[in-house]
């Protein structure tokens, strides 16, 4: 499966588990007129993830940052297609 549609998938799976509030905005910012949007938002989801020890900050942004990101750039898409699976996976069998 090329990265581009794993990539595709894993979010969609991710996107499944997320509640109702974060999944409607999620599958806006995903859709291809959005990149205007999607680039400043997923940059700064990955500086909120490596500010994770102040409050309502996390870990959780750091994903999510560089799997919008990958959207639009090329050499991020199997990477980050690969992490995406394993979180899946690991989500899936907790």
């Amino acid at each position: 499966m090329p990265p581009k549609e794993r990539l595709h998938l894993e979010l969609d799976l991710l996107q499944a588990r997320l509640p109702d509030w974060a999944s409607r905005p999620l599958e806006r910012v995903r859709r291809p007129g959005a990149v205007w949007v999607r680039v400043p938002l997923s940059l700064v989801l990955i500086a909120g993830g490596f500010f994770s020890f102040l409050p309502v900050l996390g870990l959780w942004m750091l994903p999510l940052g560089l799997a919008l990101l990958a959207l639009d750039v090329p050499f991020l898409r199997a990477p980050l297609a690969k992490l995406l699976g394993w979180i899946n996976r690991k989500l899936g069998s907790a």
